[in-house]
């Protein structure tokens, strides 16, 4: 039976909310247009540390280009509650130790399902690390990120470090169209191609007619 992990999502808001809780959340994003949609949705219930960890980044210079859009939009947002930013090493040798094997692998298959994880447990050890009572990603935002595959990782994650996963699939409820408005809005830098070279040069084939 498929999960409805927006309806999942929305029960922990309400309960969050009837609660009066305001709990701290620690936000993997991959990029300020992919965040823009998720904080202004999350902030109206968690305390969020946005966490830019993307040692998938290709080449070196979009590193740096999306995690100054990611700080500028965290500080420009007037989110009800506080979002703060913590920068992730730019490790890139473990990305690609971690798909090593799975380079020609079309995007959307096994060598991203290794990059979620990679990502998502240096997410859980940063939320453990700063006593994050949740931790979650923006990917699921993505039409063509698996939100399964995302939420089985984080559930497994979550039981061993111990910090719970905040179950997501961002693109529901048109929030992936809203994310194009806010990126307009903020005048953001928007990428064409999800992060890596292997994405990257998959794109330009694409633009090429290539496949």
């Amino acid at each position: 039976m498929n999960r409805n992990y927006q309806k999942e999502l929305e029960r922990t808001m309400a309960k969050l909310k009837e609660e009066q809780a305001v709990p701290r959340l620690l936000l993997h994003s991959c990029c300020a247009p992919c965040s823009s949609y998720v904080i202004e949705y999350l902030s109206s219930c968690f305390s969020i540390t946005v966490f830019y960890y993307n040692p998938n980044l290709y080449p070196d210079k979009e590193f740096e280009k999306r995690s100054r859009e990611q700080m500028r939009f965290v500080q420009e947002f007037p989110a009800k509650y506080p979002v703060e930013f913590l920068c992730g090493a730019f490790d890139k040798e473990s990305f690609y130790r971690e798909v090593k094997g799975y380079e020609r692998e079309k995007e959307g298959g096994e060598r991203c399902f290794r990059c979620y994880r990679l990502r998502l447990l240096e997410s859980v050890k940063a939320a453990k690390r700063i006593g994050a009572d949740y931790f979650t990603t923006t990917l699921s935002i993505s039409p063509l990120k698996n939100a399964a595959k995302l939420n089985e990782i984080g559930e497994a994650l979550a039981l061993k470090y111990g910090v719970a996963y905040l179950s997501s699939d961002f693109k529901k409820k048109n929030g992936y169209k809203r994310s194009v408005e806010l990126s307009k809005e903020y005048g953001m830098y928007r990428q064409d191609y999800c992060g890596c070279v292997f994405s990257k040069n998959e794109r330009e084939e694409q633009k090429e007619g290539r496949i």
